[in-house]
């Protein structure tokens, strides 16, 4: 990976064929999309509000593209791509391609959207990562809504290979087709759904994530059996509180209320246990305690 701390500035000096990836947000998912990109040889240019967030995030993708390949989930051969990191959201004009990447909160993506959109070229596929926000509501903000497609990735993207694709009422059959060639050369397996809020995966998993954590504060049972039930009676292979804990219980709370406004079901309002944890700061995982401990933070 180049240290080169900003773009050559051409930015549409790519090899034929290749594709150049722009990330915009460091955070858990853009770094672990950055690292699943970087692993399978295709270039990254990471956009974030600080030097600061790029470096830690570097720190990370380094990490994680060690691990992966330790754990054979990324090719242990053959070329890594090249990160290159940015707070200038200018630099991404000469992308093939750019993923939003910033927290589930409706109008900060609309707002990076529309910046993204007044940059780039026509054409240019533009991806929201959204696990609850749908598509046709973000394209309000971008000057071509058929550019703009959905890409629910999983956490941790290097890791799990499957993704979910989303294909709003405005986007166009040459995007869906371009995010389809994507994700094949990223590894991944594309499962085409339609828009609504949370999709499919969040829709059913975020609600029950709610449930779970009821079940918790009505001290029904402890984290730990919750999950030890899912586990062996479904064979789920890892229950919906330490689900919660890896996604990060802040964007699990993010995603509820964006359900919950936008389908008016009670269901997806946030129990207080989780709004308890938020505002304790216990995320999960990223900040070592949630529903479980996990011995410091993480990245």
């Amino acid at each position: 990976m180049s240290d080169n701390p900003t773009p050559s500035g051409d930015g549409n000096a790519v090899p034929h064929g290749r594709h150049r990836l722009a990330v915009i947000g460091a955070g858990v998912m853009g770094t672990g999309i950055t690292t699943l990109a970087l692993g399978r040889g295709v270039d990254v240019i990471l956009v974030d509000v600080s030097e600061e967030i790029l470096a830690k995030a570097r720190t990370a993708a380094t990490g994680q593209l060690r691990f992966a390949r330790m754990m054979g989930k990324l090719p242990r051969e053959g070329a890594t791509g090249e990160l290159v990191t940015t707070t200038r959201i200018e630099d991404v004009a000469g992308a093939t391609a750019v993923v939003e990447a910033v927290t589930e909160l409706a109008p900060l993506k609309a707002k990076v959207l529309a910046e993204v959109s007044a940059v780039v070229a026509p054409g240019t596929l533009l991806i929201s990562n959204t696990s609850a926000v749908p598509i046709d509501e973000q394209a309000d903000s971008v000057a071509r809504p058929e550019d703009l497609v959905g890409i629910h990735f999983m956490n941790p993207p290097y890791l799990i290979h499957t993704s979910e694709l989303i294909r709003g009422p405005r986007s166009g059959e040459a995007a869906v087709a371009a995010a389809q060639v994507l994700l094949e050369a990223l590894g991944q397996r594309g499962v085409l759904v339609g828009d609504g809020p949370g999709f499919v995966i969040n829709r059913i998993l975020q609600r029950m994530i709610n449930e779970a954590a009821r079940i918790v504060a009505e001290d029904v049972a402890d984290p730990a059996s919750v999950d030890a039930a899912f586990e062996g009676c479904l064979g789920h292979a890892t229950g919906p509180l330490a689900t919660a804990d890896l996604i990060g219980l802040d964007n699990v709370v993010d995603s509820l209320r964006v359900l919950h406004e936008r389908t008016g079901d009670a269901g997806y309002e946030p129990c207080a246990l989780l709004l308890e944890k938020v505002a304790a700061g216990d995320f999960g995982r990223k900040t070592g305690r949630g529903f479980f401990a996990y011995g410091g933070s993480t990245t």
